[in-house]
């Protein structure tokens, strides 16, 4: 279980992450990482104690019944609560979790898991250019 300061709870919440933060899918999870202006650059040291992380899950009817829902779930916030600490205070991460997420064993959740979080931290490379003059 993941103590209330580290819990996304208003729909507001996961909306702005959602639509602000890094996405990255891998396997059977897509995470949506926000993180705060100050911690943007992945060598910057890490202040301590400034705010919590917070994160959220989608679990999604489509990956199957309440129950496997619910395992699904169980499964993930116990996996995210061992790598928050590896995260910049004050980020916000949304999990959601693909319909194979049901079929998968709880060690390649925590394998797709933490290959979406660090290809979310990764700096972004930057857009393609052709070259060309358009006219």
């Amino acid at each position: 279980m993941l103590a209330t300061a580290h819990r996304l709870r208003r729909s507001d919440d996961f909306a702005s992450t959602i639509r602000t933060g890094r996405r990255a899918g891998r396997g059977s999870v897509v995470v949506h990482l926000t993180v705060p202006a100050e911690f943007a650059e992945p060598d910057e040291p890490v202040r301590s104690g400034v705010l919590p992380v917070r994160a959220g899950f989608v679990v999604s009817k489509a990956v199957g019944s309440a129950v496997t829902r619910n395992t699904v779930k169980r499964r993930l916030r116990h996996l995210v609560r061992d790598r928050l600490a590896d995260l910049p205070p004050g980020s916000t991460l949304v999990v959601r979790a693909l319909p194979a997420a049901a079929d998968q064993p709880y060690a390649r959740l925590g394998t797709d898991l933490d290959a979406a979080l660090a290809a979310a931290r990764s700096p972004r490379r930057p857009a393609r250019t052709t070259g060309g003059r358009r006219e």
